[in-house]
């Protein structure tokens, strides 16, 4: 099951409170206070994984939190601190504030860790309130709460390549013979219902090389709007280097009255929907390909490779059914990727980020007994 948003709620341990003791052991007549700290709450952190790749585990898991500390103890002991929760999200995600929805973290990287909540200091024991003219402070701290926050995770996929373009063209075919992947292929609209990563490699072994590609549901006019499929999946595209837009020439769905007459006001159509979304989407190095030439309508086809010259787009012309086309089109997306694609940076731990506390700051000392 693919899920590509959820909204957890997480709650750092307290801290542990202060104890209020005095040393009564036999030969010490005058033992004196001997209360100890608690121990301080677990932190709630975030790593980015590649062994993840998708946020259900969050969908159906929404609440997450850390071990409180142990409070202090007599003989000066203090508490045990309480153990921190690191939770796994793939890597491209976003994590954003629920309340105010500012962005927080973007894990575009593997092995990223930020502390997203904070554990609770633990209270001081009466040890620490003894004075030369208060010996037997009754005094003790009680453990500060630890922070307790509201997140929404949007996960974007980190593909090389992304298929665009209507649906039932031809995507879903061309990623199951560039690689491994096997999405559900059907002679319908909107057969696919969530994107489908598949690994390409290009050249031979031991001088292998691969990029990955998405396979993305198909967008019709008016998706920046949440027409079909909509914006859900339009997200996706915004970190592939490369978008390679399949565009159908022949005339499938005319029994049904389907099919698409003008393949260049359907390129032109899929162009705006990128470019009122992000207009970033539509200055990306950008591969037209020509889709089901087994079966073209020849006056399709020289009206798209006449719209190709003019815009000089790399144009393609397959078949993901025989296979014409298909090696001389990895090629190219092989090396436009190349091209294009961002400076890998080595997996690193990120500081922790400072999240500013929604708690006013508890009292310095609180009286009671622990």
């Amino acid at each position: 099951m693919f899920i590509d948003e959820a909204r957890i709620r997480i709650k750092a341990g307290d801290g542990g409170n202060g104890c209020m003791a005095f040393r009564r052991e036999k030969f010490v007549p005058k033992g004196g206070p001997s209360g100890g700290d608690g121990g301080h709450g677990g932190d709630v952190l975030m790593s980015s994984s590649l062994s993840h790749n998708t946020l259900v585990h969050f969908r159906f898991n929404p609440e997450h939190k850390a071990q409180r500390g142990g409070h202090g103890l007599g003989s000066n002991c203090s508490g045990s601190a309480g153990d921190s929760t690191t939770l796994k999200v793939p890597v491209g995600t976003l994590l954003y504030d629920d309340a105010t929805g500012e962005l927080i973290h973007d894990f575009a990287r593997p092995n990223e860790t930020i502390v997203i909540a904070k554990g609770g200091r633990g209270g001081r024991g009466n040890q620490h309130f003894a004075t030369s003219t208060h010996q037997a402070p009754r005094e003790h701290e009680l453990g500060r709460a630890g922070e307790e926050r509201a997140y929404r995770l949007e996960l974007r996929l980190l593909a090389d390549a992304g298929l665009v373009g209507y649906p039932n063209v031809g995507k879903s075919t061309l990623i199951s013979r560039l690689s491994a992947a096997k999405p559900k292929i059907a002679n319908y609209a909107f057969t696919t219902l969530e994107p489908n990563l598949g690994v390409v490699e290009v050249g031979d072994f031991p001088h292998t090389e691969s990029f990955t590609i998405a396979d993305l549901p198909g967008l019709i006019e008016g998706a920046h709007l949440g027409h079909g499929l909509g914006i859900q999946f339009l997200k996706h595209i915004e970190r592939t280097s490369v978008i390679v837009h399949l565009v159908d020439v022949s005339d499938s769905g005319a029994a049904e009255g389907t099919a698409r007459p003008d393949p260049v006001a359907d390129y032109k159509v899929i162009t705006e929907e990128l470019k009122s979304f992000d207009p970033a989407l539509a200055a990306k190095p950008t591969i037209l390909v020509a889709a089901k030439i087994d079966v073209a309508n020849p006056d399709k086809l020289k009206k798209l490779t006449a719209m190709a010259k003019r815009r000089k787009l790399p144009f393609f012309k397959i078949s993901a059914v025989t296979g014409e086309g298909i090696e001389p089109l990895k090629f190219a997306i092989a090396e436009m990727v190349a091209a294009h694609r961002p400076i890998a940076l080595e997996p690193e731990t990120v500081e922790p980020v400072k999240l500013k506390s929604h708690y006013p700051p508890p009292p310095s000392s609180a009286r009671g007994r622990a």
